[in-house]
C-alpha cells in the first residue's frame, strides 16, 4: 500500500509540475529547443551546399584505345603496336560558372531570410501565447474568487431553503449566478490549456510555464507608446520586414537566373590532348583536340523567355506585397491605438472605485441592507466588468506584438 501511495504522489507530481517563467527564459528555451526552428536551419546548410556544388566544374575525361584484331599478324588484342590515350575537359564559356554561383549565393540569401521571418512568427506566437497566458490566469483568479464566496453563499442558502427561511426563487437566481462563474472558469481553464500546449511545443518545456510578468512591471508594460506616425512606421516595416524583403530578393534572383539562362547559349570548348602509337600519320603521336558547337540557333531560347517571365511576375508580386504591408501596418497601428486609448481612458482611480464599490457591496450584503437582485445584479456587472477589463489589457499588449511582427524592429518606448 505503502508502494502504490508513494506511485501516486510521484505521477502527480510530475503531471502536477509547473515552472515560474519570465518571457526572457522562454525564449531562450525556444531558440534551443524549438524544433520548426532548428529543421530550417538545414535549408541554410543545404544552400551552403548548393553554392559549394556550383563551383565545382566537370571532371576531365579520360579515354584508352587498344587494338581488339590486327588483320596483318592476326592477332587479337595487338596492344603492344596500336594503342591511344586521350585526355579531355570541358572549359565553360560566356561566365556560365559565375552565374551559376551567383545564383546559388542569392538562393542562400532568400533562405536567410525564410529562417528570419519563420523566427519572426514563432516568436511571436511565443509572446502571444505567454502574454495571453499571464491575463488568462488573472481573470480565473478573478472568477475563482467571486466563486468562492458565491458557492459558500449559496450552501447557506440550500440550508435555509431547506428550513423554510428563504424562498426557492431566490435560491435559483443564487444558483443561476453561480452556474455562470463556473462557466467562466471553464472557459478560461480550457483557454488556459490551449496556451500551454502552444507553449510547450514552442518552447520544448514540458511543465505547465506560470508567466512571471510582475518582475516585468505589469503596469509598465500597458504604458506602451511610439514616437513614429503612422508614415515612419510603414517606411520601417517597408526596410525590415523579411517577407517584403524576399519579395524583393526574389526579383534579383529572378534576373541572376536570367542572367545564367542566357550564358547557356554560349557554345562550351571541349579541350583535350591525345597521343597516338600508331594510327595517325606519325608513330607516337601527340594530338592537341579542340570541340565546340556550332552556333546556328540559341538552344536554351524557351528557358530564358521563361526566366524573363519570372522577373515580370515577381516584380508584380513585390508590388502587391509592399501594398499588403502597407495595409497591414495601418490597420494593426489602427487597432493597437484603439486598443491602448480605451485602456488609458479608464484610470487607476476607476478600477479602485469599481473595488471599493464591490467590497461595500459585499458588506451590505452580509449585513442585510440591500436585497438578493441587487446584489446579483451588481455581481453580474462587476464580472462582466472585470473580465473585459483583463481582455482590454490582453489586447494592447496583443495588437503592439502583432505590429512588432510586420515592422520587426523596435517601435515602442
Amino acid at each position: 500500500m505503502r508502494y502504490v501511495k508513494s506511485l501516486i504522489f510521484v505521477f502527480s507530481g510530475l503531471f502536477g509540475a509547473q515552472q515560474k517563467l519570465t518571457l526572457a527564459d522562454c525564449e531562450v528555451a525556444f531558440q534551443k529547443n524549438n524544433l520548426q526552428l532548428l529543421a530550417e536551419q538545414y535549408n541554410l546548410s543545404m544552400a551552403d551546399a548548393d553554392i559549394v556544388q556550383s563551383k565545382i566544374w566537370p571532371l576531365p575525361e579520360l579515354s584508352l584505345q587498344v587494338n581488339a584484331y590486327n588483320p596483318e599478324d592476326k592477332k587479337v588484342f595487338d596492344a603492344a603496336h596500336s594503342k591511344s590515350v586521350s585526355v579531355s575537359q570541358l572549359i565553360f564559356l560566356g561566365g556560365k560558372k559565375k552565374n551559376e554561383i551567383a545564383f546559388a549565393k542569392s538562393n542562400k540569401e532568400l533562405s536567410m531570410l525564410q529562417f528570419n521571418q519563420l523566427l519572426v512568427d514563432l516568436k511571436a506566437q511565443l509572446r502571444v501565447a505567454f502574454f495571453s497566458l499571464y491575463f488568462e490566469n488573472k481573470k480565473l483568479e478573478n472568477v475563482q474568487h467571486q466563486l468562492g464566496y458565491m458557492e459558500e453563499l449559496l450552501a447557506a442558502y440550500n440550508v435555509q431553503v431547506k428550513k423554510g427561511n428563504i424562498s426557492l426563487k431566490d435560491k435559483v437566481r443564487l444558483q443561476s449566478f453561480v452556474i455562470q462563474l463556473n462557466n467562466d472558469k471553464i472557459a478560461s481553464n480550457n483557454e488556459i490549456l490551449a496556451l500551454q500546449k502552444t507553449l510547450k511545443v514552442l518552447t520544448g518545456i514540458f511543465e505547465d510555464i506560470t508567466p512571471d510578468v510582475e518582475s516585468l512591471d505589469a503596469a509598465q508594460l500597458l504604458d506602451l507608446s511610439t514616437a513614429d506616425d503612422l508614415e515612419q512606421i510603414k517606411s520601417k516595416a517597408i526596410t525590415h520586414n523579411a517577407d517584403y524583403q524576399y519579395a524583393l530578393r526574389l526579383i534579383d534572383n529572378a534576373k541572376l537566373y536570367a542572367q545564367w539562362q542566357k550564358s547557356l547559349n554560349v557554345p562550351d570548348v571541349n579541350l583535350g590532348a591525345a597521343w597516338d602509337q600508331n594510327g595517325g600519320t606519325f608513330r607516337n603521336e601527340f594530338n592537341l583536340n579542340v570541340g565546340i558547337p556550332i552556333p546556328l540557333w540559341k538552344s536554351n531560347t524557351g528557358n530564358v523567355d521563361k526566366a524573363n517571365f519570372a522577373i515580370q511576375q515577381n516584380q508584380k508580386n513585390a508590388e502587391f506585397q509592399k501594398l499588403d504591408l502597407e495595409t497591414q501596418v495601418a490597420s494593426s497601428y489602427n487597432t493597437w491605438k484603439n486598443n491602448y486609448d480605451q485602456l488609458k481612458s479608464i484610470t487607476e482611480e476607476d478600477i479602485k472605485d469599481l473595488h471599493a464599490v464591490y467590497n461595500g457591496m459585499l458588506k451590505n450584503f452580509r449585513n442585510s441592507n440591500i436585497s438578493l437582485i441587487e446584489f446579483t445584479d451588481f455581481m453580474d456587472s462587476y464580472r462582466e466588468t472585470m473580465l473585459q477589463l483583463y481582455d482590454m489589457r490582453r489586447q494592447v499588449i496583443l495588437s503592439a506584438e502583432q505590429l512588432n511582427q510586420l515592422v520587426q524592429t523596435k517601435i515602442f518606448y
